[in-house]
């Protein structure tokens, strides 16, 4: 399986209005809540291509327990580790006017020194069954900057190949541990490295700086734009297919689980990246982060094109 990790979890509600008005009352036409957070949403995504896959982090309160019943439902197995700390609650507010789509993070709260040692322990028995660790999102609140580094250095010693999605120092911390993959978007990389990316030759070299730093691939989407992958030597260039969006929260979040998916099977990285282009805009077509329909996967595949750069 895929052991898909992820400390900030969240329940995620999305709400339609036909128009937001700003300083007036604003009542929205639909409303969704589910689980989400980005490895939430790698774990659904994979197990949507038919993967075995398994989450993990921490929850807490009613919205953890929530979660938990809302992945029991949709077949997405599990094994958290439960904390006092309630699991955080974000919001999609999407204007069907405008076509604008903002989103409300509440940002997690800190969790004590035991549980973390707590998920590592947990990290390193489910590794023992894993084929590949994905990981993925910021850190709660006062979070040891190291957690990344260290999950590495477990994979490493268990032989587990590692995809990490995440920004600034704990994606820096973990660099050195070598992980297969690194994919930032593309603000998170400028943060993690300081720097404006505002050209083709800054993004090549921002990937060349971070591959030096240790990771074999760097891949950083970069939304309607497509993506860019890259391991030093040469890099690769994803055209996103063009779709008409209904919320494109979490399409980073089923990129990286269908580039899971696909270099797991076996494939190089030019042709995973096709799976995972078709996968980040398919996400785009549901108002629910983290959700792809596999007919929407499969049409999508004939029109996302990687090319060379």
């Amino acid at each position: 399986m895929i052991l898909c990790l992820g400390t900030t979890p969240t329940v995620q509600r999305s709400m339609v209005f036909e128009r937001v008005t700003s300083n007036a009352v604003n009542r929205a036409v639909e409303v969704l809540e589910g689980a989400s957070g980005k490895s939430v949403n790698v774990a659904r995504v994979l197990c949507t291509l038919g993967r075995a896959a398994l989450a993990t982090g921490f929850v807490g309160g009613d919205r953890g327990r929530f979660l938990l019943r809302e992945l029991d439902r949709a077949g997405i197995p599990h094994d958290f580790v439960e904390v006092p700390t309630p699991t955080r609650l974000c919001i999609t507010v999407m204007d069907r006017a405008s076509g604008c789509h903002t989103e409300l993070v509440e940002e997690a709260a800190a969790v004590d020194p035991p549980h973390w040692d707590e998920l590592r322990a947990r990290v390193q028995r489910l590794l023992g069954k894993a084929r590949m660790l994905v990981m993925s999102g910021s850190l709660p609140r006062n979070g040891p900057v190291d957690f990344y580094l260290q999950c590495c250095r477990l994979a490493a010693a268990a032989s587990v190949p590692v995809i990490l999605d995440a920004a600034g120092p704990p994606l820096k911390a973990a660099l050195a541990a070598g992980p297969l993959v690194v994919k930032p978007n593309r603000a998170e990389l400028a943060l993690t490295l300081g720097r404006s990316i505002d050209s083709r030759e800054a993004l090549l070299d921002a990937i060349r700086q971070l591959v030096q730093q240790g990771p074999r691939w760097a891949v950083v989407t970069m939304g309607a734009e497509g993506a860019v992958a890259g391991d030093g030597r040469e890099a690769w260039y994803v055209a996103a297919p063009k779709v008409k969006a209904v919320n494109p929260i979490g399409s980073g979040d089923a990129f990286t689980a269908a580039l899971a998916a696909a270099l797991d099977d076996g494939q190089s990285m030019p042709e995973a990246l096709l799976l995972a282009g078709a996968c980040g805009a398919a996400n785009a077509l549901t108002p629910m982060s983290g959700v792809v329909h596999r007919e929407d996967v499969q049409r999508l595949l004939g029109e996302v094109r990687v090319q060379r750069m």
